[in-house]
């Protein structure tokens, strides 16, 4: 396929599965083949995800944007973070998740909170706190890219060790933990440490560049996944590390198992010690890029969660992303487990 490349070592033959299952078609009395994820034995364990949920509010421009002047919009509001919106597309998509975050004791908190658990997840370890609940407020440009975006966040400070130590028999059951990287280093290298311990794998959204810097100076020696794009790489590195190569390179030897680059329009790479994985994006109409990345990851995690290989996982990620490129918000609600995979069936033929 022209746009899957492979350097080093292919994909372990042992981690790769097949996708065909069997339905009964009427018209014609034969059985047809058909792919689905019920091929496999279902998990039970949850995947729980630690971080922001807040409040979106994206305006829309109806032009293109203009400096210190007034711009006509259209405005939506939706539910919004990282680790919500995470857990919000893999609870859609039918895979149990609980999310771990702060919710404000405010009528924007209690909002929030119905729009999670009306798609079946679980905040039974979520906080609620007398604080205002967070906002991201996003200005779309008229092609769907992000003109500036601005952050009022929710008090995840709260979210310390002590309070995930609490949660040790929920997190101890989990397939995979995903942390956004807006709670505190500290709570991130204890999460590292007990999945470590408990080996389960956890993945890290580094969000922006801001919390990626923050995140630099963690424990991360053990992660299974960190998902950067091409702006957080660098802040994740030393100053020492000045090229792709190098940064992949400190890294890989500072003990993560996997880095995955996220390229944008030239899509990604994973990479490990013995291996690079390159798949380039599906071709897609850009009409809001919020959530995308947000998309991707939740696309690799529920393939995973359904014991298929890296290249499968990509496909999977990518077709997700591309799918909420071309919505409004950062959710793809058109989307089932089946609708998924026929998506990718047809952005990625064999």
């Amino acid at each position: 396929m022209k746009n899957l490349f492979i350097t080093k070592y292919p994909v372990a033959a042992s981690e790769s599965m097949t996708l065909v299952s069997k339905k009964n078609d009427p018209g014609s009395g034969t059985w047809q083949p058909t792919i689905s994820f019920s091929t496999f034995a279902t998990m039970s364990k949850p995947v729980i995800c630690i971080g922001a949920a807040l409040v979106d509010e994206l305006f829309h421009a109806r032009e293109k944007m203009m400096m210190h002047t007034t711009n006509e919009v259209t405005s939506t509001r939706t539910a919004g973070g990282v680790a919500r919106n995470i857990a919000h597309q893999l609870s859609l998509l039918d895979i149990p998740t609980q999310l771990i975050s702060v919710f404000g004791n405010d009528a924007d908190g209690e909002w929030l909170k119905k729009e999670c658990t009306d798609t079946g997840m679980l905040l039974d370890a979520s906080i609620t706190a007398p604080v205002p609940t967070g906002k991201y407020t996003a200005i779309i440009n008229t092609d769907g890219s992000m003109f500036t975006a601005l952050l009022t966040n929710a008090a995840l400070h709260l979210i310390t060790p002590e309070y995930l130590q609490e949660k040790e028999a929920l997190l101890s059951n989990a397939a995979y933990v995903l942390v956004d990287a807006n709670i505190s280093v500290e709570s991130i290298n204890w999460l590292i440490h007990f999945t470590n311990l408990n080996k389960i794998r956890m993945i890290i959204e580094p969000v922006s560049v801001p919390p990626a810097k923050k995140i630099a100076s963690a424990n991360l020696d053990g992660l299974y996944l960190i998902t950067p794009n091409e702006d957080e790489l660098p802040a994740l590195c030393s100053d020492a590390a000045t090229t792709t190569d190098e940064q992949i390179k400190e890294l890989l030897d500072r003990g993560i198992q996997y880095i995955w680059l996220h390229q944008g329009v030239d899509g990604s790479a994973l990479y490990k010690k013995t291996e690079t994985l390159k798949l380039n994006a599906p071709n897609a109409s850009v009409v809001d890029c919020t959530g995308a990345g947000d998309g991707s990851v939740s696309g690799f995690i529920l393939s995973k969660y359904f014991g298929k290989d890296n290249l499968n996982s990509l496909r999977t990620a990518h077709t997700l992303s591309a799918e909420i490129l071309q919505v409004k918000g950062a959710i793809a609600t058109h989307l089932n487990q089946e609708k998924l995979l026929q998506q990718v069936s047809k952005y990625y033929e064999e």
